[in-house]
């Protein structure tokens, strides 16, 4: 199958879609010569995963061998500073993907913005004066606040994860959104603090090996989340008081700018940049 593309109805955005890789793209500046840009770089971009998906479904280490692909180094990169801890390159792959259409599109000609949204994962490009703006939701549709990117900001890359997203979690966290320099390290960044917003071994929450759940996924017979059941005040504050300190050494190495994470109804962010309003009956805790 080819990649399909098609200029949605607005007329001001573009939808490329590829095997798993679905993606809306708007840009404002010369509109033609960016979608042409982006059209023609993602020919490619799933064959070139499909050819180093062994490497990238291994656990990185220091010792991994570099993939061969540039979308595949992107992915590597930004998951190297964490292979102290158990993360595959797939961690960044939705974030590397819109990275890379991004810069092809900024590298084709001059926008004033642009996006590139992989199932929201996003990377974002400001001229000085541009903003960028978006709603935060659980996956059951509640209102978690919004995001509001100034160009002087240098956030270039939005992504979020947690329970019942399009990837697995080893975590509880109903959702955790990440601002960073770029899509991918926004992308590993999310999963790995979604992952520690967690209570281990508690009976409300049930867990089984990520291979029952999908035979293909990276995680292997890492235990993830299937459901978690209604959880006491205080250990909705311990879980995402662990997801917060993972967060706080991610901003104290410069990895992230900030991080919005939630649980059952209560919000906590680390760092201040880029996230604004919330609902008044949700608790909203910042670090």
């Amino acid at each position: 199958m080819r990649p399909v593309s098609a200029l949605l109805s607005c007329g001001t955005r573009l939808h490329l879609q590829h095997g798993p890789i679905d993606l809306i793209i708007g840009a404002d500046g010369d509109r033609v010569r960016a979608f042409a840009a982006a059209q023609a770089r993602f020919e490619t971009v799933l064959e070139e995963l499909v050819g180093n998906l062994r490497l990238l479904k291994s656990p990185m280490t220091e010792a991994s061998p570099r993939a061969g692909e540039a979308i595949a180094q992107l992915m590597q990169s930004a998951v190297r500073p964490h292979c102290a801890q158990f993360v595959t390159p797939m961690a960044a792959v939705a974030g590397a993907v819109a990275d890379t259409i991004l810069n092809a599109i900024t590298s084709a000609t001059d926008v004033q913005r642009a996006y590139v949204n992989n199932g929201g994962d996003i990377a974002i490009h400001l001229e000085p004066g541009q903003s960028f703006s978006m709603a935060m939701a659980s996956v059951e549709g509640h209102d978690l606040g919004r995001v509001l990117i100034n160009a002087e900001d240098g956030i270039s890359g939005i992504a979020t994860s947690g329970v019942g997203g399009r990837s697995l979690s080893l975590g509880i966290a109903d959702s955790v959104t990440v601002l960073a320099q770029t899509a991918a390290t926004a992308d590993v960044a999310a999963t790995l603090i979604a992952n520690a917003v967690n209570l281990p071994d508690h009976p409300a929450i049930s867990r089984r090996p990520a291979s029952d759940i999908q035979d293909d996924s990276d995680l292997g017979q890492q235990l993830v989340t299937v459901q978690c059941g209604a959880l006491s005040r205080t250990d909705i504050h311990h879980a995402l008081q662990s997801g917060q300190i993972v967060a706080e050494k991610m901003r104290d190495a410069d990895l992230i700018r900030a991080a919005s994470l939630s649980l059952q109804g209560e919000i906590r962010q680390s760092g201040h940049s880029g996230f604004t309003e919330h609902q008044p009956n949700r608790t909203l805790i910042n670090a």
